[in-house]
């Protein structure tokens, strides 16, 4: 079952473990196809698995995959920068590799506009969701130069066809960029990243098999696969289920993934044949779905038992496993046979403490409506009793249930109003905003002191060489210049852009300076310089229509506000006139640079 990988053989005994992803989670809603409940249902339509699911390969495995990777890398191109300060180093590397194969080609350029563009022309949310269907895609994709999708439409996930036209446009962007080369100048950096996570994947399967009494090898026809992709946000689990087969899409932050979510996505790879496998007996709790339409639950929950009760053992299974962040007692050693009474006492006040933050989230499912998680989780207590694993005492559990009393126990749970997210259905948090991405709010909210006071911030705590710390002093700088540009001090300002031009890797930011450049130009009546400011602002597009439009009026009509003309007799036929300042006026601030 677990193997090394061929194309990063530098990690030593490494378990490949292959899997997938929305929304920003951000990257992406989720999307999920749930194995047929009754055997015996008519030619039930599934989706193909995606290329990288090797029928033949192991069981679980943890693996990259290139085309995610040539995915999020073209996301990342045109201002997808969720989760950016959290990511691993090699996104930030990846990103800086990107922009400066955009500025020394024109062709890449192009391709890149087309390709931003058209991820511009298709968003749906504004966040992770929008991200999902390309990761979506991305699985059915094969590695370059084809870069084909491996299944018919018909067969792949319906987000992932949303957006399919978008795969001749990336194979453009791949060569354009050599995103293939930079990819193989990168995987060392996914073999590092992969190792930090090998353990702590292995322990975390391991110690969930243990519990279950399952083996690694219980399954031999399905597949759990975990993809690891940096240029993601960490912030995002992308989980789907494919018939048989299970993928889970992860970014790693600082060497951690988000473990939880994905054993409880591996929890589903185990328990769910359990239980599809038993559907006619757990029709028998229709009367409880009656007890639920008013719980916060997905409608599949509310209208299949089987997917009820899944979750419900899940759950329940969590809950039973959970670190209660209460250290387990432990009694000294070398302790008098006069001192274990009040010892085995203060141990008893820990297991009850424990005890009950268990069933603190006991409650909080069944108030989610999940109405079976108590009953399993009583069931588990005995089963930890028993040597036989969950395959065998699965029928006791499902055929010895009191379904009136579970009518009853459903029937006195008061019900939340809102539902927690699923990490198979789930975006991500809303995310706080601070730092430099706090100061780009204040400014768009005309809070200009308060977006000062934090790029200023920023700039006093110094930097060092780091692509992080100079790509900050970039943005802050950039932000103090639009703020000059706005508060009238126009020498500040231009000092500002011209700082941010050295600094800035990001072509948002790079373009729209050489715009606020051109503008002031105008207004200082030095049209000529203007318009190479303007022209420079269009060989460093960002892809963002905005830009192009903004750079295009500038080289063809001069800026200009009320009041101030560049024409020679102004300043003499208007007796007492003076030219207003450059920048003076304020000017229309740009879009926000993600």
């Amino acid at each position: 079952m677990w193997f090394r990988s061929h194309r990063f053989a530098a990690i030593s005994a490494i378990a490949v473990l292959s899997l997938i992803s929305g929304s920003p989670a951000a990257v992406a809603q989720a999307s999920s196809s749930n194995p047929q409940k009754d055997s015996s249902s008519a030619n039930p339509v599934q989706e193909k698995a995606p290329s990288l699911v090797d029928p033949g390969g192991p069981t679980i495995s943890l693996i990259p995959s290139e085309p995610v990777f040539l995915m999020a890398a073209a996301l990342n191109a045109c201002d997808y920068n969720e989760g950016l300060e959290e990511s691993s180093p090699v996104r930030a590397k990846v990103r800086d590799e990107i922009n400066q194969a955009l500025g020394r080609s024109e062709d890449a350029r192009r391709s890149r506009d087309k390709i931003c563009l058209y991820i511009a022309q298709h968003r749906m949310t504004g966040g992770e969701r929008d991200i999902a269907q390309y990761i979506s895609l991305a699985l059915y994709l094969t590695p370059p130069p084809e870069l084909e999708t491996s299944a018919d439409l018909t067969e792949m996930p319906p987000d992932s066809t949303q957006v399919v036209e978008i795969v001749p446009l990336l194979r453009q962007f791949v060569e354009a960029v050599d995103l293939h080369g930079i990819w193989l100048s990168i995987h060392h950096s996914y073999d590092e990243e992969l190792a930090k996570l090998h353990d702590s994947l292995y322990q975390s399967i391991q110690a969930t098999n243990l519990y279950l009494r399952m083996p690694f090898e219980g399954y031999t026809e399905r597949r759990f696969v975990v993809v690891m992709e940096p240029m993601l946000s960490p912030r995002t689990v992308n989980a789907r289920i494919y018939g048989t087969d299970y993928v889970v899409v992860v970014s790693p932050a600082n060497g951690h993934i988000p473990m939880d979510d994905v054993r409880h996505t591996y929890l589903h790879y185990l328990i769910e044949p359990l239980l599809f496998s038993r559907a006619n007996a757990i029709d028998r709790e229709q009367p409880i779905l009656k007890e639920i339409r008013e719980a916060p639950l997905e409608f599949r929950y509310r209208s299949d038992t089987v997917a009820l009760t899944v979750e419900c053992l899940i759950k329940a299974v969590e809950a039973r496993t959970m670190n209660t962040g209460i250290p387990d007692y432990k009694i000294p050693p070398g302790t008098e046979r006069s001192e274990l009474p009040r010892y085995e006492h203060e141990r008893q006040v820990v297991q009850q403490r424990q005890e009950a933050a268990r069933q603190e989230a006991v409650h909080h499912d069944m108030a989610q409506g999940f109405v079976l998680t108590q009953y399993f989780y009583e069931s588990l207590i005995q089963f930890e009793k028993d040597p036989a694993s969950l395959k065998d005492t699965m029928g006791q559990m499902v055929y010895t249930m009191d379904i009136d009393q579970q009518v009853h126990r459903a029937r006195q749970t008061a019900f939340d109003k809102l539902a927690d997210t699923d990490v198979l259905s789930r975006t991500t948090k809303p995310r706080k905003l601070e730092g430099l991405d706090l100061a780009e709010a204040k400014l768009q909210a005309g809070d200009i002191n308060a977006a000062a006071s934090i790029a200023r911030e920023f700039l006093a705590k110094g930097s060092d060489s780091t692509l992080q710390s100079v790509a900050d002093a970039a943005r802050a700088n950039f932000v103090l210049a639009r703020v000059a540009v706005i508060t009238g001090h126009p020498g500040e300002a231009i000092n500002r852009f011209q700082k941010t031009l050295t600094d800035s890797k990001e072509p948002r930011l790079i373009a729209w300076s050489h715009i606020y450049l051109g503008r002031m130009l105008d207004l200082d009546c030095k049209r000529d310089e203007a318009v190479s400011e303007y022209k420079a602002a269009l060989e460093n597009r960002d892809g963002q229509q905005d830009t192009r439009l903004a750079a295009e009026r500038g080289v063809k009509t001069a800026y200009a506000v009320e009041g101030h003309s560049c024409e020679e007799d102004d300043a003499d036929d208007t007796p007492g006139a003076t030219p207003a300042k450059p920048g003076e006026a304020p000017a229309q601030p740009a879009p926000k640079p993600q």
